[in-house]
């Protein structure tokens, strides 16, 4: 059986929680949790589908963003594709794996 880091820690909590407080309350807990997160589900898909909530469905839509990219005044005059809008809202991957292997090299334990 392969976990994941999540399913550990959760595999890790749940036996943790039997250890402590016993198997019935351990399962109440997990009971308890599980209808909370089905409650904050059902209230954020209720939320999404009700558009009266929203004032602006679209980021598109909202004059704030429409502001910043107006073509005379706009800080980000040039449009949503322009140089500006593509050094200040995008990120650059760089590849540090060469500086990793040289701390390992050298003996250095890193917890990632």
């Amino acid at each position: 059986m392969k976990l994941n880091r999540r399913g550990f820690l959760k595999t890790c909590g749940v036996m943790a929680g039997y250890a402590v407080l016993g198997f019935n309350m351990t399962k109440e807990a997990v009971a308890a949790t599980m209808q909370f997160v089905a409650l904050r589900q059902k209230a954020v898909y209720d939320a999404d589908a009700n558009p009266a909530i929203y004032e602006f469905r679209k980021s598109q839509d909202n004059p704030m963003v429409k502001k910043i990219y107006d073509h005379e005044n706009g800080f980000l005059h040039e449009g949503p594709c322009g140089h500006e809008s593509h050094h200040l809202l995008h990120t650059h991957y760089v590849d540090r794996s060469k500086k990793l292997e040289a701390l390992k090299a050298k003996g250095i334990e890193l917890s990632l």
